[in-house]
């Protein structure tokens, strides 16, 4: 079982300081929002990208995949009354040789073995795919 903690603080009407360990950031809390910061969805969003790359980072030594980058867009819907999210979407591009069935694999181990996406995916509908990143031509 692993424990985890962060602490807040009302810096003022426009912001949060959020840390945890040697960390720190600011987080939008302003009703009319700011632009400098990440609001509560987009830390939720960030929160679910962060799970995915990591478990990429523990599965591709497990299953020697071969990849030069990772890049993940995520879009959530929010619903007004009641305030809460209604669905996220993502897209996860891999810039990889690796066949297509092993792309499915990686997937696969995303959606399986993420402490977030399960979390996440338990509360709203989650959908997505994984695709290969198209390769620039020199």
């Amino acid at each position: 079982m692993f424990d985890y903690s962060v602490y807040a603080e009302r810096i003022d009407a426009h912001g949060t300081l959020m840390s945890c360990k040697d960390a720190e950031m600011v987080a939008d809390t302003d009703l009319n929002g700011r632009s400098d910061a990440f609001n509560p969805v987009e830390l939720l969003l960030a929160a679910l990208a962060a799970c995915m790359i990591k478990g990429i980072e523990r599965v591709i030594p497990i299953l020697n995949f071969d990849l030069r980058g990772v890049e993940i867009l995520l879009r959530g819907a929010r619903q007004d009354a009641p305030p809460k999210m209604t669905g996220i979407v993502y897209e996860i591009r891999v810039d990889t040789d690796e066949s297509d069935h092993r792309l499915e694999l990686l997937h696969e181990n995303i959606r399986r073995y993420g402490t977030i996406f399960n979390t996440v995916a338990s509360a709203v509908k989650l959908e997505g795919n994984i695709l290969r990143a198209r390769q620039e031509k020199s």
